[in-house]
Order: structure tokens, then C-alpha cells, then sequence
């Protein structure tokens, strides 16, 4: 089953010589497939080097410029799968981009703390970047046409939109790929390139987390249960937003009193991700989490969303002491949009409206539940 990806199209526009593109993402949410698809159509010589393969990260790890040039004798393109294995990886591409002129290359890489450090700075100019997410609802709604989002709701609010899971044949082949990414695949990086020596404690404060979406999280408090300091939480919170396991929302606050701003909330890129981690894959009926459920899958897909269509957006929760909360606040080219996030039919409270509306005149606030939400995905 071939499911068309959005950023296939805007890979293969800048794909040109003396040109970087970078393609972020988590391990097997498939950048590898993304990559093998634009070669489908590629007519020049390229050459595909596998960074996890010790043959070829020693070929890539010179910085001798000659020894490099051999390396890419004859062909039109270089793509190095999972880049962040490379050491000295940006300064490599670098000198590859300054001599080779003719040389276009591709790179991905599925940690971005590593490979964001090595080459953002020596391509400043003459690199693309971008990020490809576990499935969107977009890309899921599009390749099944004739099914309606709300019957498909439920597979996705369990089982969410990894590849291997989307195209998985059982229930237990669904459940023995999740259990194996979050045994410790998808953090595999962390583990080796960053010296984490506590697999467990990853784990442990992922299933925290996991038990408080839609909430406020205190670092301390998860730090006093993971009996760990707070300093080495904070660095484990965002080395896991740097393997795109989870991501932060700020509070929004312009100082009104009653605002709170203090904590984040952090959210899963991928609900399927979410269930493995506290092993539940139960039906909706059976579950007590399906707000968190729905939460979470509605803020993670409309980050996507705004990736993939290029919007330049600063992305808020709302809360105020008196417990009036909004969900997503939008805030991009001055203008301010809210929406909270209803499993019913539910509307937002107007008196949380009002509050907000009267805060910032000129915003607007709208609810986005399993009736409108594929507008608000798309």
C-alpha cells in the first residue's frame, strides 16, 4: 500500500546542485520510503549511503576533500540516510557543497539535536530543511477517499499513523511494532549518541508524561518521582523533543493577572506512540482517556498541518487561575485564534469567551470537535 506523501513535491523542487536538503523526522515514519520514491523518478547517477552501515559512515567521516570527491565520481546525487550517525557531518556536506558544485545532495536524520548542531551553521544559505511526521490525517483522508474521517476517528486516536502501523494486517501486528518503537528504537539515538546510560528512566518519564496530556507539567514533580534531578529531566525533555517523540506548548500570557504561563504541556507526535507506552490499545468505549485521546491528536495534527503548509505560526495553550482554559492559541501575522478542543458537540464556554475576547479584542474563538475537525486538519 503506497501513500502519497505532502512533502514529496517540495523535496523533489529543491533538490538541485550545490544544494543541501535536509529531512527530519522519527525513526520509521519513513524518510528512507520518501527518499526511494523521489529516486523513482530520478533519471541521473546518484549514490545512497546507509549511515546506521559501519561502511558507510567511515567513507563519509573524512574531511579530506579529495578522498570525498572520489567518494562522488560520477554521479548527480548524494543522499546519506539517518546523517546524524556522521561524525563532523555538517563540515563533511560543506566541503562536498564548496567543491562539488554539481553535487546535490540528501540528507536525513532522525535525531535533530545531532545533526541540526553540525550543519546549520556551515550551510547557512545553501540547505533546505524539513519534517516528516508519522502519517497526517491529510495524507490518511486523501488515500482512502471514499471513507469518512469520523469512521476512521478510532483507529487513529489507538493506533495512530506510523507507516508500519497503518499498514499492518492484525491488531497484534499493530501492537508488536508500537511495543517494539517505544521498547527503545525510536530513541535510539538518544541512547548512543548522547551517553544516556538510563534507558528506564526515558521510558518512565515518557509514561508520566503520558498520563498528563491536556495538563500543566512540573518539572520538579516529575523529577521528585523519577527520583532524578531537575536539571537532567530538563535535559531528557528535550533530548525527547529532539528525536520528535514529544513537543512542548508554552502558556500564552500578555501579564494579565489571572493568566498562568508558568508550565508546559507537552504532547506526543503520535497517539499510537502514547498507548504503547502505558499499554493500552483498549476500544474507545472501554476508556476513560478519550478527551486526552482526542487532545492530543488534535494539537499534534494541526502541528503537522502548519508545517506541511508552510505557516508561520507561534502555538500557545490559554489558561487563567479561575480554571477558564482555551486549548490552541494561534498566534501569526498579529492576529490571534483560538480553539478549544471538544470530543462532543460541545462549544467553547462563553464565559471562557468572552474573558479572552474582552482580554484581546481582537481575537476569535471557535471549537473544533469530531464534526468540523477536518477543516481544521487540512
Amino acid at each position: 500500500m503506497k501513500i502519497n506523501r505532502l512533502l514529496l513535491p517540495q523535496l523533489a523542487q529543491n533538490v538541485k546542485p550545490g544544494h543541501a536538503t535536509i529531512v527530519y523526522g522519527p525513526r520509521r515514519a519513513g524518510k528512507t520510503t520518501l527518499v526511494h520514491t523521489y529516486l523513482e523518478s530520478y533519471t541521473k547517477p546518484y549514490l545512497f549511503l546507509n549511515a546506521d552501515e559501519l561502511a558507510s559512515r567511515e567513507a563519509l567521516q573524512t574531511q579530506d576533500a579529495k578522498k570525498l570527491a572520489e567518494l562522488v565520481h560520477g554521479v548527480d546525487l548524494l543522499v546519506i540516510d539517518e546523517a546524524q550517525r556522521v561524525e563532523e557531518i555538517g563540515l563533511n556536506i560543506k566541503i562536498l557543497v564548496d567543491t562539488q558544485p554539481q553535487l546535490a545532495i540528501i540528507a536525513t536524520g532522525s535525531a535533530s539535536f545531532d545533526l541540526a548542531n553540525k550543519i546549520n551553521e556551515p550551510l547557512t544559505g545553501r540547505k533546505t530543511t524539513f519534517t516528516l511526521f508519522p502519517l497526517s490525517f491529510a495524507e490518511l483522508h486523501v488515500h482512502e477517499p471514499g471513507i469518512t474521517p469520523q469512521q476512521h476517528l478510532e483507529r487513529w486516536l489507538i493506533w495512530g499513523g506510523y507507516p508500519q502501523s497503518i499498514t499492518s494486517k492484525s491488531i497484534t501486528q499493530r501492537e508488536q511494532f508500537l511495543s517494539e518503537l517505544v521498547g527503545s528504537y525510536l530513541y535510539k539515538d538518544i541512547l548512543e549518541l548522547e551517553a544516556i546510560k538510563r534507558a528506564d528512566k526515558i521510558v518512565d518519564l515518557l509514561r508520566l508524561l503520558a498520563f498528563q496530556i491536556g495538563g500543566e507539567v512540573s518539572v520538579a514533580e516529575l523529577a521528585s518521582n523519577l527520583s532524578l534531578n531537575r536539571e537532567t529531566v530538563d535535559r531528557y525533555l528535550d533530548l525527547l523533543e529532539k528525536v520528535f517523540v514529544i513537543f512542548r506548548v508554552n502558556g500564552f500570557s500578555r501579564n494579565l493577572r489571572k493568566e498562568i504561563a508558568k508550565n508546559n504541556r507537552y504532547y506526543f507526535y503520535d497517539n499510537g506512540v502514547r498507548n504503547a507506552l502505558i499499554q493500552n490499545f483498549n476500544a474507545l468505549k472501554l476508556r476513560n482517556d478519550v478527551g486526552q485521546l482526542w487532545e492530543n491528536y488534535i494539537v499534534s495534527e494541526r502541528r503537522k498541518t502548519n508545517q506541511y503548509h508552510g505557516q508561520t505560526v507561534n502555538s500557545y495553550f490559554w489558561r487563567t487561575y479561575d480554571q477558564k482554559e482555551i486549548d490552541i492559541v494561534e498566534e501569526s501575522k498579529g492576529a490571534l485564534h483560538g480553539y478549544e478542543i471538544k470530543w462532543r458537540k460541545e462549544t467553547v464556554s462563553k464565559y471562557t469567551q468572552n474573558e479572552f475576547e474582552t482580554a484581546y479584542p481582537d481575537s476569535v474563538v471557535a471549537t473544533v470537535n469530531t464534526d468540523n475537525f477536518k477543516k481544521f486538519l487540512q
